[in-house]
C-alpha cells in the first residue's frame, strides 16, 4: 500500500523550498497543516461560509486563479506536491486581489485525511501525470483509494470535473469508476464539442500547448449519487 495512503503518513523532504514557502504561511499550508482543519475548512481557516473547492495539481495557477475572480463567494483549495512550482504559484496568489483561496503543498493522496466527510462541493482534475508505461501505472491517482476518499469527502451531488490530453489515462479512469458516480458529461474531443459547458469556459497553460500540438482534450464530469 502507498505509505500516503495511511493515517500515519508522515512527509520527508530537504527541499530549500518548502522552507521558503514560509514566506507565505497567510494563505499557504505544508504537509499535514491542512489535516488539522478537515471537517472545519470553511469555519477555521476562510472564517465565512461558501461552497468549498479543491483543486487536485494546481499547476501553474491558471484555473485557480480565474475561478476565483470570477466565483469571489467561493473557498478555493489548491494542492500540488511540486516545490519550486508551488512556491512559483504562491507568489503569483500573493499578489492577486482576491484572497477567497488557501494553497496547500501537499499530496493528492491525503485528500480523505484533509476534509472530512460531504465537506467538499466539488473537485477539480486537470492534467494529472499519465505515468504512460505499464510499470509505472500504480502511480496514477485515479484508483479506488482515491474514489473512496472523493466518494467520502463530496457532498451528495458534488463533482469531479476532469480534463487530460492522454487518451489511455481517459480510458483508465473510465474504466475505474464505479456505481458511487454517475458520468453526467464526456468527450473525447472537448473543443471540437459543439454547445456549452463549464469545462469549455477555461483553458489552463497546458491546455494550450497541448491543442496547439493538435492534441484532442478529453473531459469528463462525475457527480457523486450518495444520499443523505
Amino acid at each position: 500500500m502507498d505509505l500516503a495512503l495511511t493515517k500515519d503518513f508522515v512527509y520527508t523532504h530537504r527541499n530549500p523550498y518548502h522552507d521558503r514557502l514560509e514566506e507565505f504561511a497567510h494563505f499557504v499550508l505544508r504537509d499535514k497543516e491542512g489535516e488539522d482543519s478537515a471537517g472545519f475548512w470553511n469555519q477555521n481557516v476562510f472564517k465565512k461560509s461558501g461552497e468549498l473547492f479543491l483543486e487536485i495539481g494546481t499547476g501553474f495557477g491558471e484555473f485557480m486563479l480565474e475561478f476565483c475572480e470570477k466565483n469571489p463567494s467561493v473557498n478555493f483549495v489548491g494542492l500540488d506536491h511540486r516545490f519550486k512550482r508551488s512556491f512559483q504559484v504562491a507568489k503569483k496568489l500573493d499578489r492577486h486581489p482576491y484572497k477567497n483561496f488557501r494553497y496547500l503543498r501537499a499530496k493528492g493522496e491525503r485528500v480523505g485525511f484533509l476534509f472530512g466527510e460531504n465537506e467538499l462541493d466539488g473537485i477539480f482534475y486537470f492534467f494529472p501525470d499519465p505515468w504512460p508505461k505499464n510499470r509505472h501505472h500504480k502511480k496514477r491517482l485515479f484508483q479506488k483509494p482515491f474514489l473512496d476518499a472523493a466518494y467520502s469527502v463530496l457532498k451528495p451531488g458534488g463533482k469531479i470535473f476532469i480534463k487530460t490530453d492522454h487518451d489511455d489515462l481517459a480510458q483508465w479512469m473510465l474504466d475505474r469508476i464505479d456505481d458511487r458516480f454517475e458520468v453526467t458529461f464526456k468527450t473525447f474531443d472537448l473543443w471540437d464539442l459543439s454547445g456549452h459547458h463549464f469545462l469549455k469556459e477555461f483553458k489552463t497553460k497546458f491546455e494550450t500547448i497541448f491543442i496547439g500540438q493538435g492534441i484532442k482534450i478529453k473531459a469528463l464530469e462525475l457527480k457523486s449519487l450518495k444520499r443523505m
